[in-house]
């Protein structure tokens, strides 16, 4: 498999339980068509989660997800890679490979508490781990109702740490038209904070 190029230019997107399996894969498409490298990290719910509400069924192995992926979603497979959840050797688990950027969309509230309790009993929390040590930057996409106090307390503890905390919260000042433009929405928010050239998005007091 080719390699993604720079880490300095990646981003890792991690994909978890909750509901909203359209954000993460509408997310790595569009990272994929600016020509953006990424490491994928799934958990074993989010491969749940993809099936009952994407009806994408992921194979096991690095590699033949990583192709289904990319036919999934009409993307080159050189941009993007895929890596078990006990892959420490992986660049995303060690500060010293130098990715800046990671996003967890969606994120589950049990991600969300593990992250803010600095555990690290897989990849996509140790990844986490890792950004927010070496003080990069971190955005997490919750999807949850009700929010429980607990739940509360973790965004607050994270929010105070730098982490961009950018809840699943359509908008529809600009009258989207299909689901998929619902999903864009908040993927052009978080290409705003990804610093990512986004010309095509809809913004607030422009037509």
């Amino acid at each position: 498999m080719s390699n993604t190029g720079t880490h300095q230019e990646s981003v890792i997107v991690a994909m978890t339980g909750a509901s909203g399996a359209a954000y993460g894969l509408r997310l790595i498409r569009r990272l994929a068509l600016a020509g953006v490298p990424q490491h994928i990290l799934l958990s074993d719910a989010a491969r749940v989660v993809l099936k009952q509400e994407a009806d994408l069924e992921l194979p096991g192995g690095t590699d033949a997800t990583v192709t289904a992926l990319s036919s999934h979603l009409d993307i080159p497979s050189s941009l993007i890679r895929c890596y078990e959840l006990n892959d420490w050797f992986s660049p995303a688990a060690s500060g010293s490979a130098g990715i800046k950027r990671m996003v967890v969309i969606p994120c589950s509230m049990g991600s969300l508490g593990r992250i803010a309790a600095g555990l690290s009993d897989n990849l996509i929390e140790r990844a986490a781990d890792v950004i927010l040590k070496e003080r990069r930057q971190l955005i997490l996409v919750p999807r949850e109702t009700p929010l429980s106090s607990i739940h509360l307390e973790n965004m607050l503890k994270l929010s105070r740490l730098g982490v961009d905390i950018m809840p699943a919260m359509p908008a529809f000042y600009h009258r989207p038209q299909s689901l998929e433009e619902i999903t864009d929405f908040l993927v052009d928010r978080v290409f705003d904070h990804l610093n990512i050239s986004n010309p095509e998005a809809k913004q607030w007091g422009t037509s």
